[in-house]
């Protein structure tokens, strides 16, 4: 070996070179995000110098009491319905999945009409319910009663409108817990069995948590959903949100703004309750790392 060779060759591996890294270049990405931009601000322009949007009038009614008043009675319908719907819906789901055939029948019987009847048409039954019964009465099944009351003293608009949103939600909760309870690998529940756990606490401490995960996700569309679909019981004049905006526009003229008005509310109501919806994903998604849908 000469002198030339032993100085040629590389004394460590560090004196090795380093290949060059050269990163990928993506310009299409930069197009379509320089695209998004321009289409972004051209709405905001013309949402700011467009006066017939009339900005004025929506900070004028934005807080108004009618219009305050309004949103809260939107937030009452909508608890009521999904906590009464969902705590329905998931005896209908331990119904469905029972192996009780009468009962798993009566469940599937339930889902099967309330959710094939519209919306408006379950609230406008319960709301004219006293045509058809003018008095409700409460005793023995098929026996004497105790004591009868009008149905229109029992039941109020309100409540008939929170019975039916319930009742309607209910059928489509039965759904979404039955969903989650499914997507639980059924060892959890023979290996909880076999651990000699009662039956009860292995749904409340094993089961559920773990269906949570798929629960959760379409609950919170569910949730979301209903805040706007109570709208619909304006055909009950009840002074929920939508129908409150349309009696000022319909008194003042200003169709546009209190549109706005209406559109704003409900951006901060679902918004705030999809920050919730994600909070609560993470919480029982701990300890279970998802991969990038990109991976």
């Amino acid at each position: 070996m000469t002198l030339s060779d032993t100085q040629a060759a590389p004394a460590h591996p560090r004196d090795e070179p380093v290949p060059k890294i050269v990163t990928a270049r993506h310009p299409l990405r930069w197009l379509s995000g320089a695209g998004v931009l321009v289409l972004l601000a051209m709405v905001a322009s013309a949402l700011v110098t467009n006066p017939a949007w009339e900005w004025d009038v929506v900070g004028v009614y934005l807080f108004a009491p009618s219009v305050l008043r309004s949103v809260l009675l939107t937030l009452e319908l909508t608890a009521l319905a999904i906590v009464l719907g969902f705590a329905l819906g998931t005896v209908l789901a331990l119904m469905r999945l029972s192996p009780n055939r009468l009962l798993s029948a009566v469940a599937w019987a339930y889902v099967w009409l309330f959710r094939s009847v519209p919306l408006i048409l379950q609230l406008l039954f319960w709301y004219n319910l006293a045509l058809l019964y003018p008095r409700l009465s409460f005793g023995v099944p098929f026996g004497p009663a105790f004591f009868d009351i009008g149905t229109m003293d029992l039941i109020s608009p309100l409540t008939a409108a929170a019975l039916g949103l319930a009742l309607h939600q209910a059928a489509y909760a039965a759904e979404i817990v039955r969903g989650g309870l499914l997507s639980v690998d059924p060892g959890q529940r023979l290996a909880s069995a076999a651990l000699g756990i009662p039956p009860w606490r292995r749904l409340f401490k094993v089961i559920l948590p773990q269906a949570m995960r798929t629960i959760v996700p379409h609950a919170g569309n569910e949730i979301i959903g209903m805040v706007k679909g109570t709208s619909v019981v304006y055909i009950m004049a009840l002074p929920e949100l939508f129908y409150q905006v349309q009696v000022i526009y319909n008194r003042n003229g200003r169709v546009m703004a209190l549109l706005l008005v209406a559109a704003i509310w409900y951006l901060v109501l679902t918004t705030a309750l999809s920050v919730g919806q994600h909070y609560i994903e993470r919480y029982y998604g701990r300890g279970r790392a998802w991969p990038p849908w990109w991976s």
